[in-house]
């Protein structure tokens, strides 16, 4: 094969390995403190004897930065020229403020007796985290070729499990074995292992690894202009920007197709939660026990279901595989918890929560891609970054939901409210895509493969 000579292995728009093996890692890197945070810590603290409530606003504390995450994708958009690249400064500065902001949990002693000092800290962090994820997500869309939007993305959704899957496990045992400050440096090991990743890797031709002060530093679009000697393109200003993210959002399709997804998401994390308490309080199971079995072979479930369901979503269609997966996550959940009285049997409730992990990764396979096909020309950065952002605070969301509801109710009932949740968004999804394809069937974007 000959390249030209220009060619960069280390450039994204240039290879299609790299864009797999970047964003893959990437996050990774943002799944490692989720999977710390959501699932170890969490489980630490419901072993301990922390009530269900009290866990829930601890995560909804974290959670708070992703609520209003929306505000980053148009700065992001606004503020993009740089010899570095149009995203990566984003992504590379982001990265430096989550590592420094993490450095400020080791001023808990004792995060039992801290726990809400403990949470606000860890919102600061997920301040320069929900940046982190903007950038993320908006080199992803400018990058990521139409044609690998499917596969692409379920190797990004594959990094984020495989991240929260080595955060729940190892860090469920540090903190047991060594503990709090041991994992928060742990963290931190991780955290700069992706900032120095990040540093070696180009978004385009020509760009810079590294910040530059000369006077040749001019804005990025304006250097590729002047390459191609063109007149540089102008850069939009934040009422155009704010105005044509809100027309993308706002439309009828996008508010059904993405509340039907935020209706998936939202109904998995809360019967993830309510389950690993239910496993830990009504039947005995140690916390590190959950944490480790979901680190390990339910991640493994994950990430190979994630991949596979890329595959797929590139092969015969996003939304067609959307409404297949929800319809079979309708059948899982109803089903599992009907049958909750053989829960008692180990291997059933083991089963059961491995093969819950199946649900989050073969939502996303479809859903990512359906996302990024109704984005709006121009602000696609803002527009998905705002979907992740919504999706992401969903986690979030389910996890402080179930906590309240686990004082009034059991798992199984949460369970099975989950799984009406996700019927309704079944029911909206198909008539949608139904509607659209009818209306307009040369839109490839609307209508089914």
């Amino acid at each position: 094969m000959v390249f030209p000579s220009s060619y960069n292995p280390l450039t994204l728009t240039q290879s299609r390995p790299l864009r797999y093996g970047v964003f893959f890692y990437l996050y990774v890197m943002q799944g490692i403190p989720s999977g710390f945070y959501l699932t170890a810590l969490a489980n630490y603290f419901t072993a301990e004897g922390v009530g269900p409530d009290v866990v829930g606003s601890f995560i909804a504390i974290i959670g708070l930065p992703w609520a209003f995450q929306f505000i980053w994708g148009p700065l992001i958009d606004r503020f993009q020229g740089s010899p570095m690249g149009r995203r990566k400064p984003w992504v590379v500065g982001s990265q430096l403020m989550t590592l420094l902001a993490s450095a400020m949990l080791l001023l808990v002693k004792n995060p039992i007796a801290q726990i809400s000092t403990l949470a606000w800290l860890f919102c600061l962090r997920s301040l320069f985290a929900a940046i982190q994820d903007a950038s993320v997500d908006a080199m992803a869309i400018t990058v990521i070729p139409a044609g690998e939007r499917g596969r692409v993305n379920a190797f990004m959704r594959a990094g984020y499990l495989v991240g929260t899957g080595i955060g729940a496990a190892v860090f469920a045992t540090i903190l047991r074995r060594y503990g709090f400050h041991e994992a928060a440096l742990a963290q931190m090991g991780f955290l700069l292992t992706g900032v120095l990743l990040t540093g070696f890797i180009r978004e385009m031709p020509g760009d810079n690894l590294w910040p530059t002060f000369s006077r040749r530093s001019l804005p990025h679009r304006q250097l590729v202009s002047v390459k191609e000697n063109q007149s540089p393109e102008p850069v939009p200003d934040f009422r155009w920007l704010f105005t044509e993210l809100f027309r993308g959002l706002f439309t009828r399709r996008s508010l059904l197709l993405f509340g039907a997804i935020l209706l998936a998401y939202t109904s998995n994390s809360l019967f993830i939660r309510a389950y690993n308490y239910h496993l830990i309080n009504a039947l005995g199971w140690q916390d590190t026990d959950v944490s480790v079995l979901t680190g390990t072979y339910g991640m493994l479930l994950a990430t190979v279901v994630a991949l596979a369901g890329g595959y797929l979503a590139d092969r015969f269609g996003a939304q067609r595989l959307l409404i297949l997966v929800l319809g079979c996550t309708v059948v899982y959940l109803l089903g599992f918890n009907i049958g909750s009285g053989f829960w008692v049997q180990h291997s059933v409730a083991q089963n059961g929560l491995v093969a819950l992990y199946f649900l989050d990764p073969a939502v996303s396979a479809a859903a990512m891609p359906v996302l990024m096909s109704i984005c709006r020309k121009g602000v696609e950065g803002s527009q998905f970054t705002t979907y992740m952002a919504l999706v992401n605070l969903c986690d979030i969301g389910g996890t402080y939901l179930a906590g309240r509801a686990l004082l009034f109710v059991n798992a199984p009932i949460i369970g099975f409210f989950a799984g009406a949740m996700v019927l309704i968004a079944l029911v909206i999804a198909g008539l949608t895509i139904r509607y659209y394809r009818r209306i307009r069937p040369n839109d490839e974007s609307v209508s089914l493969p």
